[in-house]
């Protein structure tokens, strides 16, 4: 749920928050080989994010990494330590949980048994890894495999009437535990309950705005979704996600952090912006208002050629299982879709069939479909946008905001 964008969050934000994606990206690298870097996302990084809030800066928080396709072959200082494991143990269990479940649904190509098969073994290694990585830092990675196993059932007998914050329950729970972890590694256990409600409310919005952006697909395929099963309104739907953002704003109030100011700008501003952009009241960014300065293809234009994650750089950083923003773990979906809108380009010739294969591999893979300002089709060879380079800004008095922020309904 959680994609700022980088003109948003000003260059020592900007910073903090390529440090922490990139930390998660490393540390699952570290400990659960390359592949485990697939489930790397924009939410899980931010019990990482948490975790240092709480601490602040300390010795050994941070190291050089050598350079990376995502940061253009930059080198970058890069977080470390126990909340990028947190974030990475966590992650890699409810990936496996959305695996199995995309199994157990038969979707695409996963309804053919040897890739179905393939997919079980991915899963179960992901969870093993998971289980290990969340030992290691002293969290008992069960509450988030309970949770995913009490929510087929929860949805089985859930019906019209039901309340669907029944439904959205397990994954409130299993969110609670990972923030409220944070304040356990951070060693302030006085934060504990404020960062539990954090992640319960955090939990019940990304399956609030799952299902209201997933409501007409569902309906179209038959598929079930919350809203539809509970007889949900959309105006419902609207006032819990608005609750549970003042919700999360007052528990964050009753959090004692160091420096807390990205997790703020992130659980409130950026989370905000979610719930107007899954409700369709996002208003126009102020980069790609009338009159705004332009990047040579549209949009913002880029923010400094040493911003790893900035417009400007072809190979910028996004997550390709973020479903749309990232699902708290995140293997959900593709990134908010691939290929994005085209952008006129010199014309090459096309890629044969098994060159465009590795081509299509090589931009997927480094996240260029997805965030990219421009990347060359893998089989037309066109030039194209990513979908996620293009931001939401909705407060004119946030952007690049570096501090506490004052604005309005903060």
């Amino acid at each position: 749920m959680v994609r700022p964008c980088s003109h948003r969050l000003g260059e020592v934000l900007r910073a903090e928050w390529t440090a922490h994606l990139c930390g998660l990206c490393l540390a699952l690298r570290r400990d659960h080989g390359q592949f485990a870097r697939l489930v790397t996302n924009y939410d899980g990084l931010l019990l990482s994010v948490l975790t240092e809030a709480q601490t602040g800066p300390v010795g050994g928080a941070r190291r050089t990494a050598g350079p990376c396709a995502l940061r253009g072959m930059r080198t970058a200082s890069v977080a470390q330590g126990e909340g990028a494991r947190l974030a990475a143990a966590v992650s890699l269990v409810l990936a496996s949980a959305k695996v199995r479940d995309h199994v157990a649904d038969r979707d695409g190509l996963l309804a053919r048994g040897p890739v179905a098969a393939a997919a079980r073994r991915v899963a179960a290694s992901w969870g093993r890894a998971g289980e290990h990585g969340g030992a290691a830092v002293g969290f008992d990675t069960a509450v988030l495999v309970d949770a995913v196993d009490r929510q087929l059932g929860v949805e089985t007998l859930a019906g019209p009437g039901t309340p669907v914050l029944t439904v959205t329950e397990p994954t409130e729970t299993a969110t609670a535990a990972a923030f409220a972890h944070t304040a356990v590694l951070a060693g302030r256990p006085g934060n504990a309950a404020p960062l539990a409600e954090a992640g319960r409310l955090f939990g019940r919005l990304a399956h609030l705005l799952d299902a209201v952006e997933d409501r007409q697909a569902d309906a179209v395929t038959g598929a079930w979704n919350p809203l539809t099963a509970t007889g949900t309104s959309l105006t419902e739907a609207r006032r819990l996600a608005d609750d549970a953002l003042h919700g999360i704003r007052l528990a964050l109030r009753e959090t004692e952090f160091r420096d807390g100011r990205l997790a703020h700008l992130l659980l409130v501003h950026e989370l905000r912006r979610s719930v107007d952009r899954a409700f369709g009241t996002a208003p126009v960014c102020a980069a790609h208002r009338p009159g705004a300065p332009q990047g040579p293809y549209g949009g913002a234009p880029a923010h400094g050629a040493g911003a790893p994650y900035a417009g400007g750089n072809p190979y910028a950083g996004g997550n390709p299982y973020a479903g749309g923003g990232g699902s708290a773990g995140g293997s959900g979906g593709g990134g908010g879709g691939f290929g994005g809108g085209s952008v006129p380009g010199p014309a090459k010739g096309r890629r044969g069939f098994w060159a465009g294969c590795g081509a299509f591999f090589a931009v997927f893979c480094t996240c260029r479909m997805c965030c990219a300002e421009e990347y060359e089709g893998p089989w037309s060879r066109k030039k194209r946008s990513g979908c996620c380079h293009q931001c939401d800004c909705s407060c004119p008095n946030c952007d690049g905001c570096e501090c506490c922020c004052p604005c309005d309904g903060c």
